[in-house]
């Protein structure tokens, strides 16, 4: 029943899954119809908050750029690739080694949501050179699965946001005047035991659904032609110049990487994005050892940010447009308007999830959220830490069908999204089920 299920999805999404491209296009001029319906804010003024909002999330679109990039040239070093490389030997059949990404994956979503995308998409390129008879879009969906975990994790923006004292984004905070520190959050009972059993129930539905038939198959030698190209762009050629003696001076890699560590010692470990993208740059570093490796590792890592660079910006501009119209606020209100204290972190939770279809980012949409359901919270009587789990819990859940996160695992893996969303749509579904029923028994 299950392959039967998770078929259907796949043949449904190979069928009408546009490219993730044109999928930010429909988003955006739906967002302009609902908030001309919705919302009595003038045309004008909406398309003056969607261009503001195109170049409002630069910062984030590097960040996000510089993730995926020095992920991936760490992941290049030697010592990983081992790593990986004994891993990829382990599994014999392509359901178990479905399983064995997700695994992977989903610990790593849940230490940081970076280290997971890209330790996914790298562990399904390396499997899928080893297994027979695989499909490549199964396992690098499995990858993404894992990814359903991270906004109850280590790294999730909601839950650190509330942690933090004096955080301009802590909403709770400016009204109620307290701190919700990760003991209630991230290492809260519920918490911890909806993301293990979500686990567990999934790696079960991934063996399960594995495709039997029409398998696609990716060329082995187009993953081993593109290693050989990366290993060539590697290739370093040493002279007794001036210029190549300092491009090899590994003393250089050394110190910029004690630099870094003296920063991190005295500052904190505490993680954040900035702090995420330099530890791996620190990482990749010290373990390429030479700067001119690196560096052409880097550059050739570069070559597969193109999607990221251009969807960022429009889903930037998306998401000024649902705020500075208010239709976000519409949006969360109907769902306030029926909630009682103890259903409030349920309907906040399902509200997120149709919100986080337009602004996919868990600390974007809570900005967004958060004005609505914190007074909400706090005028019905309900907790506080559970009603913004809820909003983080439908950023992760929407996120099996939003394909905004999954362009760091296509452009390491070279896939479209159709080739992997109808194996993710089935793990939003029991996502929704189990982290939805959790926030209605402890709510």
């Amino acid at each position: 029943m299950l392959g039967k299920i998770s078929n259907f999805f796949v043949k449904l999404m190979q069928k009408y899954m546009p490219d993730p491209f044109l999928f930010v296009i429909v988003l955006t001029l739906l967002s302009f119809v609902m908030a001309l319906l919705l919302t009595p804010t003038p045309f004008i003024k909406m398309v003056e908050d969607w261009y503001k909002g195109l170049w409002a999330i630069l910062t984030f679109g590097l960040q996000m750029v510089l993730i995926l990039v020095t992920g991936y040239t760490l992941a290049e070093t030697k010592i990983i690739k081992k790593f990986l490389t004994y891993l990829a030997d382990i599994p014999s059949d392509q359901a178990n080694a479905a399983v064995m990404i997700f695994l992977i994956a989903a610990i790593a979503s849940f230490i940081n949501w970076g280290l997971g995308l890209i330790t996914g998409a790298i562990l399904a390129r390396e499997i899928a050179k080893r297994v027979e008879k695989a499909d490549f879009g199964y396992l690098v969906a499995s990858a993404y699965i894992g990814f359903i975990v991270w906004a109850g994790g280590l790294s999730s923006s909601i839950a650190l946001v509330i942690a933090s004292k004096g955080n301009p984004m802590n909403i709770i905070e400016q009204h109620t005047h307290e701190i919700v520190g990760l003991s209630q959050t991230v290492f809260a009972w519920y918490n911890l035991i909806a993301t293990v059993i979500t686990v567990i129930i999934l790696s079960f539905v991934i063996y399960f659904t594995q495709p039997k038939k029409d398998l696609k198959i990716i060329d082995k030698s187009i993953l081993e032609t593109q290693d050989k190209e990366l290993e060539q762009a590697k290739e370093v050629k040493k002279d007794n110049t001036f210029a190549s003696k300092l491009e090899n001076a590994w003393i250089l890699n050394v110190i910029v990487f004690l630099i870094g560590l003296i920063y991190l010692f005295k500052f904190g470990f505490k993680l954040d994005i900035n702090k995420f993208i330099f530890i791996m740059f620190l990482a990749g570093l010290i373990l390429h050892w030479k700067p001119i490796v690196y560096v052409k590792t880097f550059n050739n890592a570069a070559k597969v940010t193109g999607p990221l660079i251009l969807q960022y910006p429009l889903y930037g501009g998306i998401m000024g447009l649902i705020t500075g119209s208010g239709l976000a606020a519409v949006m969360a209100g109907w769902f306030v308007s029926f909630s009682t204290a103890h259903t409030l972190p349920f309907w906040s939770f399902i509200s997120s999830i149709i919100i986080s279809l337009f602004i996919p980012s868990g600390g974007g949409h809570w900005v967004v959220q958060a004005p609505i359901m914190v007074p909400a919270a706090q005028t019905l009587g309900s907790s506080q830490a559970l009603t913004a789990m809820g909003i983080a819990y439908g950023e992760q859940v929407a996120n099996m069908i939003q394909p905004f996160w999954a362009l760091p695992i296509l452009a390491i893996a070279r896939l479209g999204a159709k080739d992997i969303m109808g194996y993710c749509t089935l793990a939003l579904f029991i996502g929704t089920i189990i982290f939805g029923s959790m926030l209605i028994i402890v709510g």
